[in-house]
């Protein structure tokens, strides 16, 4: 090969290398120029090719001369055909690495993948991102199938429904691993990945199930075609919530005079938030007529959609003032019967430690029992006299404070005491687990945008254990919960209402906890908002829209109120649609708050 080939050859081999240096290695080992070995017929290195002699019966000179044109083309052959065949080299790893990166699930390939294994505490946080995006893009999918269903009718809708139930399935079982790392962190940094693993490609999978039927839901809508059809339907909707906004604030008015204000504080802002949202809605609508007047069919159905969650929210709100005023009511309604139940236990407990007497080792906790539960029925009772008070609180303190001594009664020597006491104490206990869950499921909802991991988490193990403790008290599963979609309750496990009030104190617990923790996260992405502070304020309810998850960030990614420059009232957004992480674009779930933590 002449200088001359070398040099046009070198540069291509180079762009070659760096195309494909790193896929190089994944190759088969039998590819085509895949790496120099052994001749396969002989054993041996193959000789380098060499350009025949000039024949010898060539005229005198003939033979520099088809030296010299035989040299010239083999210098041009020879780069072009291992040029050529480094292109498909290069177009094939090229095409292997893309199909690779397409299908793993977990971070970077995991170990062994491309970039290696991710830091743990990179993984962690990829696994919070995860679990917050994709309940989002659920959260939004599950109220457009609402809007859908009213549409077009329930049975149209039912293929969705199901993907949404699916996903919704695996989201849980994400969460639980979840709970369990914060729980106990597991012994081992391969433990602890293993399960964070588990948790980004259950999510992952959640977010395919919803992308696979997102095609056939925008068929389903049809927006371009159905947008003034869409339109008309979103404008009632809109004009129905904003009637139902006087009964909602007649309701809440009412609770503040009957009860003390922790009987309201879940919803003790809702009508201010449903009112953002429903202004919002509004002028999405207005631009929505607007668009379809310029004939701009897609925009308006843009506008549509954005409305329609809206709307949905808003709902969403004032059926959580209603709720709430019929918790309060069967907590009040359930309390005396539960004073009367906590005095015979009390009898029952103070004669059982007269006949075991003062010495008695056995009558140490039982003592203690029944001095708390003195306590606390005394101060309930007192607080019920004095004026409004709280009776969802109330029925709380007293099921736990009666459930803990029923439970050393059922220990001690005697009688036994049957199930019906604690069947008593469970039924009570559910009162207050469905409306702290019910109420940490509102917050969340309305509040995606800013609600971070850690509320999340607790929610979903409340839901989790309230639809155990259906399970175990032999009601169907997710009865009694309002359409809160309790999942987790096994089947085949009723009639065991010890193990289920256990269940549903703990459910009451999570569920409180979780409400506090997207409290303190909403009023923490507040403090982020420029001016005032706070974002429902913001002309045509934009931030309330960003806060709320109904319209999406702008490409910036921040999860804050849109710029104010921004025009239009999506305020340089887009809105949600049904589907999972693909259909919800590269920013949805990159930004996750944990309240601080």
């Amino acid at each position: 090969m002449t200088r001359t080939a070398a040099k046009a050859l070198l540069p291509a081999l180079a762009a070659v290398w760096w195309l494909t240096g790193p896929a190089l290695a994944d190759a088969p080992a039998g590819a085509s120029g895949a790496r120099p070995g052994p001749d396969r017929a002989g054993g041996r290195p193959a000789e380098a090719l060499r350009p025949d002699p000039p024949p010898r019966s060539a005229a005198p000179g003939s033979g520099a001369l088809a030296q010299g044109a035989g040299s010239g083309a083999g210098d041009l052959v020879l780069p072009i055909a291992v040029a050529g065949g480094a292109g498909a080299l290069a177009v094939y790893a090229y095409a292997r690495r893309r199909r690779r990166t397409a299908t793993r699930t977990t971070p970077h390939g995991g170990p062994g993948g491309l970039d290696g294994p991710l830091p743990l505490p990179e993984l962690d946080a990829r696994a919070r991102r995860a679990l917050v995006g994709t309940e989002n893009a659920l959260l939004g999918s599950e109220e457009e199938l609402h809007t859908a269903a009213d549409l077009c009718g329930e049975e149209a809708v039912r293929p969705f429904r199901e993907a949404a139930a699916r996903a919704r399935e695996e989201l849980t079982a994400a969460y639980r691993l979840r709970q369990q790392l914060d729980d106990a962190y597991p012994d081992g940094e391969s433990a602890r990945r293993r399960m964070l693993d588990e948790i980004v490609a259950r999510c992952t999978r959640a977010g395919r199930r919803l992308d696979a039927e997102a095609g056939d839901f925008r068929r389903l809508r049809d927006p371009r075609r159905n947008a003034l059809r869409d339109l008309a339907a979103a404008q009632r909707l809109h004009d129905e919530a904003e009637g139902r906004m006087l009964h909602a604030e007649a309701a809440l008015g009412v609770m503040r005079e009957r009860y003390a204000s922790t009987a309201s504080a879940p919803v003790a802002g809702v009508v201010v938030t449903a009112r953002d949202r429903l202004a919002f809605a509004a002028g999405a609508l207005a631009e929505a007529h607007r668009a379809a007047g310029d004939g701009d069919t897609a925009a308006a159905a843009d506008r549509v959609r954005a409305a329609e969650a809206a709307v949905a929210q808003a709902g969403r709100l004032v059926e959580a003032v209603d709720r709430r005023a019929r918790e309060l009511a069967e907590a009040a309604g359930r309390l005396p019967e539960a004073l009367a139940d906590t005095e015979a236990d009390l009898a029952a407990a103070r004669t059982l430690l007269d006949d075991l007497g003062p010495g008695a080792v056995a009558s140490g906790p039982l003592r203690a029992r029944e001095a708390v539960a003195g306590t606390v029925a005394a101060e309930v009772r007192r607080e019920r006299d004095a004026g409004p008070f709280d009776p969802l609180d109330a029925l709380r303190r007293v099921e736990e404070a009666d459930g803990a001594l029923d439970r050393e009664l059922a220990e001690a020597p005697g009688p036994d005491r049957g199930t019906l006491r604690a069947r008593a104490l469970l039924e009570r206990a559910l009162v207050g687990a469905r409306a702290a869950v019910h109420a940490a499921d509102d917050a969340i909802a309305v509040h995606r945008g800013a609600v971070g991991g850690e509320a999340r988490t607790r929610a979903a193990e409340a839901r989790r254990r309230l639809g155990r403790a259906e399970g175990l008290s032999g009601r169907p599963e997710g009865a009694g919960t309002g359409g809160a979609g309790v999942s987790g309750a096994p089947g085949g496990l009723a009639g065991d209402p010890r193990s289920a009030l256990v269940e549903a104190q703990r459910a009451d617990a999570l569920a409180r906890e979780a409400l506090t923790l997207a409290g303190n996260d909403v009023r923490a992405w507040r403090g982020r908002v420029p001016g005032d502070g706070a974002a429902e304020t913001r002309p045509g309810g934009a931030g309330g829209a960003v806060l709320g998850g109904i319209v999406l960030p702008g490409e910036s990614g921040t999860g804050g109120p849109p710029p104010p420059e921004a025009t239009g009232v999506l305020g340089g957004g887009r809105p949600a649609r049904f589907g999972g992480g693909a259909a919800r674009g590269p920013n949805e779930g990159d930004r996750e708050n944990d309240g601080g933590s």
